[in-house]
Order: C-alpha cells, then structure tokens, then sequence
C-alpha cells in the first residue's frame, strides 16, 4: 500500500477507542497525528503513544458539536505541525433506549454529537484543504446503524444514516476540489462504548451483564468481536493514495453482520 509518509491527520475523539486505535495506525503509517478529545489525559496517553513511534504529535481539547472549536482545532493542526492532510471524524455518542421512550433532550444531545460535529469537520477540514490549495481526505465514522436501524438503537441508527448522506452529498461537492469524502461502518467492536451499551440494554431488557454483546458477537461470520485496530486498517486505507479513486462510500467493516 502506498504510504502517507510526513502527511498530517487530525482525529477526533482519539483520546480512547477506535480514535485511539486510528491516531496509532496513521502514527505507523508514516503521518504526523493531531488529537482532538474532550479528556486531556486520554490525550496526554495517547500523544506519548505516538512520540514513541516516532511521529510528531498534537493534541488540542474540543467539543466537535461546538463548530468554532472544530474549526479551531483544524487551525491548530496546520499551525503546529506544518501542515493538514487527513481529517478523521471519529467521534461519537451511542445512545440504547425504545422509540417510545425517547426524550428531546436526548436527542437533541446525540444530534449535535454524531451528526453536527461531522459536519463541523467536514466544513472545516474542506475549507482548510482549499485554503492550502491541495487535495485531501476526509473520513467519517458511520456504523452498521448506518446500513441497518437497530431496535433500540433506533436514534442512534439515525445520526449514521445521516452520516452516510453527509458522506455522499460531500463527496460530490467537494470532488472538483480533489478531495474524497468516505464513511467507515464498524460492526460491535470491543471498546467502553460497547460497555455502555450492553449495560444500558441490561437495565431496559433485564438482561444479564455481557448477554447483549454476546448475542451480538455470536451473529458475527468471522467468529470474533472487531477491535479498533480492524476498524483502523480500513481508515489507514482511505487516508492512503490508493483509496484516490474512491469517494462517497460508506464501507461496511464488521466481521459479517450486515451485507451490502
């Protein structure tokens, strides 16, 4: 695969997770990383993680559903390491509640989240890639809820289908600018999100502890729970120079649970 030697990445909440898992795949791919999270120590982590491999790296505290901060994040990465290449926006909320017991509040909160801060980063790396005059790559985080609604994953479902039209629509107003714009959809990955969710449907379905994710795991053809590292195999993918001809895609990686 061709390589992103000295190219510059930001990766939202890559403080923990599959951004954490990204942030090191593009860090060993030869990019310099940025992180963006909301927790400075996670940041702090995964920043010496990054130094080790031998990579220049910079973190920068933000709420992507804050659009001014994206965008100042995005000025801070080209500011402090030369450059900006590749924006990764990983972040992300799940919320696990019946249809008929969904609260504005909550939605309110997971828009703003997962669809919001896309499009802030979408905005922002776009106008960024233009102003330096070059290409570049923009990759967002849908999910398999992107391809399927899940039952009581229903609103969560809805912000990645979101995410894959955001992707879409992107990709065909930013491509006579050189710039791709593509979506992964992870499967049930192994992270504190999938902590989150399993207690929460424990609490709404009375199931035990580690039944969900089991159940989900077990529909799964490979056999085996994804990790952050097989979702950052795919993004390092996209970030790359082969990935030149693909835009506007939304590319299922999760082990054999949903086909398109």
């Amino acid at each position: 695969m061709k390589n992103i030697n000295d190219k510059v990445a930001l990766v939202t909440g890559a403080g923990q997770g599959i951004g954490r898992g990204i942030a090191l795949r593009l860090a060993s791919d030869g990019a310099d990383i940025a992180i963006v999270d909301i927790n400075e120590e996670k940041m702090a982590a995964v920043a010496s993680e990054i130094e080790n491999l031998g990579r220049k790296v910079t973190t920068f505290k933000a709420d992507v559903s804050n659009r001014d901060e994206v965008y100042a994040a995005v000025e801070h990465t080209q500011n402090t390491l030369g450059g900006f290449d590749v924006m990764v926006n990983n972040a992300g909320i799940a919320q696990v509640n019946p249809i008929a017991d969904v609260e504005p509040e909550e939605v309110s909160h997971i828009l703003k989240i997962n669809i919001e801060g896309v499009l802030w980063g979408i905005q922002a790396a776009a106008a960024k890639f233009k102003a330096l005059g070059h290409s570049g790559k923009i990759i967002n985080a849908s999910s398999i809820a992107g391809h399927d609604g899940f039952a009581m994953l229903g609103v969560y479902s809805a912000t990645k289908f979101a995410i894959r039209a955001l992707t879409q629509a992107s990709a065909k107003e930013y491509a006579s600018d050189g710039i791709t714009v593509n979506a992964y959809c992870p499967g049930i990955v192994g992270t504190d999100m999938w902590v989150t969710i399993d207690k929460r449907f424990s609490e709404v379905t009375g199931a035990a502890i580690g039944e969900t994710y089991k159940k989900f795991v077990d529909g799964i053809a490979l056999g085996r729970s994804e990790t952050p590292d097989d979702v950052a195999s795919l993004v390092s993918y996209l970030a790359s120079p082969d990935s030149d001809y693909v835009t506007g895609q939304a590319i299922i990686t999760d082990g054999g649970i949903v086909y398109r």
